[in-house]
């Protein structure tokens, strides 16, 4: 009876890998194209410390309102595996399910993960993604105040401001710090690219 089940084990997997969107014979070792930089917590939280005393509560606490702000509360040494992930992504499997789930083949167990386990694991909200190919700088906007004359902006350039930044209005470094969060931590660029507009 055992080795019946076994062997009616190991046809339902061989059948589960079929569905793999990646079969087995086309693995390839990955190219690291997003680097790890979850440390540079750190300089979003100085920053926020930089701004001028009358607006620096306020500022701390619209970016903790922010949909980053929890982020803050984490810890800034955790690791993140580009391997890892890479490996996983080959475990993907073609589903009929909800066009918003994907599906994992770990082992010999079909895991789901939709956008509802993405939003409460990293706290993140879905919409619709905004135009941005019609961008004009606001007038006196942070564009035209922090980088004056640069039609496109460098990571490196908004890490000297960040770190030098001499914020004036409020509001100002929490709008920086959001872009640095996002550009440099979250999706983890290279930081010889360009800011995207």
């Amino acid at each position: 009876m055992k080795g019946k089940i076994v062997e009616m084990w190991a046809q339902m997997t061989s059948k589960l890998k079929d569905l793999l969107k990646t079969p087995e014979g086309d693995w390839f070792k990955g190219k690291l194209t997003r680097q790890y930089h979850f440390e540079a917590l750190v300089r979003i939280d100085d920053a926020l410390n930089w701004v001028p005393k009358d607006f620096a509560i306020k500022d701390r606490c619209r970016f903790m309102a922010s949909c980053f702000g929890h982020f803050m509360s984490m810890h800034h040494e955790l690791k993140f595996s580009g391997g890892v992930i890479h490996q996983l992504l080959f475990q993907e499997l073609d589903h009929d399910g909800p066009t918003d789930e994907i599906r994992f083949l770990l082992g010999n167990n079909v895991v789901r993960f939709s956008k509802v386990e993405f939003s409460l694991i990293i706290g993140l909200r879905f919409g619709v993604v905004p135009d941005t190919s019609m961008y004009v700088a606001v007038e006196n906007g942070i564009h035209q105040w922090f980088f004056p004359g640069h039609d496109e902006v460098l990571l490196d350039d908004l890490r000297v401001v960040l770190t030098h930044g001499e914020f004036q209005q409020v509001y100002d470094s929490v709008k920086l710090c959001l872009i640095y969060r996002l550009n440099w931590i979250l999706m983890g660029v290279d930081e010889r690219l360009k800011i995207p507009v």
